[in-house]
């Protein structure tokens, strides 16, 4: 594919940053200029490395029952740059606890009944894009704000013909309510920190689907997927080229053209050449990718049977339920359905079962016992945490509290230590002191901080020294009843110790106060993602 508007985010990133830059440095001395200029290349770095950019792209398509874990990190394999998950009903997601899976590595989504509704794992973080059903802005941006770390972008569906979508009044309802889509995309636009776009379908007509699109556009999401047929056609229904690529010349933002599977993507080269016959941005494959995933293969496709295995690998690798790795299975054998292998499949009523049709029942016991004896080894872990005394971290006399940090409850940038640090200085006090160790049977830490010859030190250990240090800091602040700079408690307390700096560094001077927790900043976890 022809790699054009490759560069467009980085540059609209430097833009910005450039003008910040200038704004940031006016009235400083060259040493404090130029420390500004590191901490804003850096941040301008982590944007552009992190933030997902639609232009020239193969995706994956959502697709209900497909878009799995296991499918996605096919795709991924195969060589797609961005993978939507399937379809996600906000109220079944509102329902949800995020729960880390140290058995599987991955993050789940569990509902209620304990059933997973959303899996995803570090290989695809940077790559997967979260698809919801919604018909309330709220209610989206509730969703969006519970899974955006776990995810590179989040996706409205508005192009679901299907009745249990519809029915909501999301997916194709959508297209009949600008006034709900600008609400939701507005709402979630300004409300993450992540990539929003949206999928719709083609409106019966011209016009009104670049009327549409243009009234998206503005709301400020980074793409649109357009599939290009009307709510009423099926994928037998030729596909409409021209409307995507009237689409893409009438907006500035990444169109990605959707719904050329049956017609012209039969292989990959198929996908450049619906990119062309579209001129959109990019490509997302959807009935083409189900029934073979190596549609993405530069190289050419890989056989039926290679793929099966693979995608039965991770089915298995990632504990996917059985009735879904059954059905995508199904998808990818199609007319073989009817062949031994494919009787096999369609009788089979567990992963053991199936794994046995397609002779990878040793691979399966080798997962299932793996997997046996690391869940025994994490439940013996808890048990032994439960179990073990407290101030087993080497100070005893620890005022000690129940407490752990959780950075969405502060501001951007401001962390408890930074704070405890502040009243330290205001106190003429010695600066906190942190003796942090890491127990040898788990591999965590805790920490304990000395303020005034007084230790303070939360009950948790985490596996991560930054969260620790944070969360003792909680502890020590609490203790002394200062206010802990959480956003429910309302004034930051380091609001007026900036605003006195700024006022200071206008004036041409620089106290040496300020310059100490300048330092600070730049060595403290808070500038670090935690």
């Amino acid at each position: 594919m022809t790699r054009h508007q490759g560069g467009s985010d980085l540059s609209q990133a430097t833009c910005v940053s450039g003008a910040r830059l200038l704004h940031a440095i006016q009235g400083r001395s060259l040493g404090s200029a130029f420390i500004v200029i590191q901490v804003i290349k850096e941040e301008m770095i982590n944007q552009t490395v992190s933030r997902l950019c639609y232009g020239n792209k193969v995706i994956l398509a959502p697709m209900v029952r497909v878009g799995t874990l296991p499918m996605r990190l096919l795709a991924l394999d195969y060589g797609a740059d961005i993978v939507y998950c399937e379809e996600l009903i906000d109220l079944k997601m509102l329902q949800c606890k995020r729960v880390v899976n140290e058995a599987l590595d991955t993050i789940d989504y569990v509902a209620t009944d304990e059933r997973v509704i959303f899996r995803t794992c570090e290989r695809e973080k940077n790559h997967v894009v979260f698809q919801m059903g919604t018909a309330d802005a709220q209610r989206a941006l509730t969703v969006a704000q519970l899974v955006e770390d776990d995810v590179a972008g989040i996706d409205v569906n508005m192009g679901c013909p299907k009745e249990y979508s519809t029915k909501g009044g999301m997916g194709v309802a959508l297209l009949s309510d600008p006034d709900k889509i600008e609400a939701i995309l507005s709402t979630l636009v300004k409300g993450i920190s992540k990539p929003v776009t949206c999928k719709i379908r083609i409106l019966p007509s011209l016009e009104d689907t670049i009327r549409l699109v243009k009234r998206i556009e503005r709301t400020g999401v980074a793409a649109v997927a357009v599939h290009g047929r009307r709510k009423e056609e099926r994928p037998q229904h030729p596909v409409h080229c021209d409307i995507i690529k009237a689409v893409s010349e009438a907006v500035s933002i990444p169109v990605i053209a959707n719904g050329g599977s049956q017609e012209i993507i039969k292989e990959f080269t198929g996908i450049e050449e619906f990119r062309r016959a579209t001129n959109a941005s990019s490509v997302m494959v959807a009935r083409a990718a189900m029934w073979n995933p190596s549609i993405f293969r530069k190289e050419g496709l890989l056989s039926t049977e290679n793929v099966l295995k693979e995608y039965l690998t991770y089915a298995i690798r990632y504990d996917s339920h059985y009735s879904n790795t059954k059905y995508c299975l199904c998808q990818m054998l199609r007319e073989k359905l009817e062949s031994v292998q494919g009787k096999k499949l369609h009788a089979a009523q567990s992963n053991e079962e199936i794994c046995e049709a397609f002779e990878m029942i040793e691979y399966y016991k080798e997962v299932m016992a793996c997997l046996e004896t690391k869940r025994d080894m994490l439940n013996a872990r808890a048990q032994e945490k439960k179990e073990q005394p407290p101030g087993d971290n080497g100070s005893t006399d620890a005022i000690q509290m129940a407490i752990r940090f959780n950075k969405r409850d502060y501001p951007p940038q401001i962390t408890p230590k930074m704070i405890l640090l502040e009243w330290c200085r205001k106190q003429k006090l010695p600066q906190p002191v942190y003796a942090t160790v890491q127990r040898p049977s788990d591999r965590l830490f805790n920490s304990v901080v000395t303020v005034a010859d007084k230790n303070y030190s939360s009950s948790y250990w985490d596996k991560t020294k930054k969260v620790v240090e944070q969360s003792t800091a909680i502890v020590c602040l609490r203790s002394l009843g200062l206010p802990e700079g959480k956003l429910c408690q309302g004034e930051n307390p380091l609001k007026h110790k900036r605003k006195r700096d700024e006022e200071e560094v206008s004036n041409g001077t620089e106290t040496t106060d300020t310059t100490s927790l300048d330092t600070n900043k730049r060595n403290s976890p808070s500038l670090v993602k935690i």
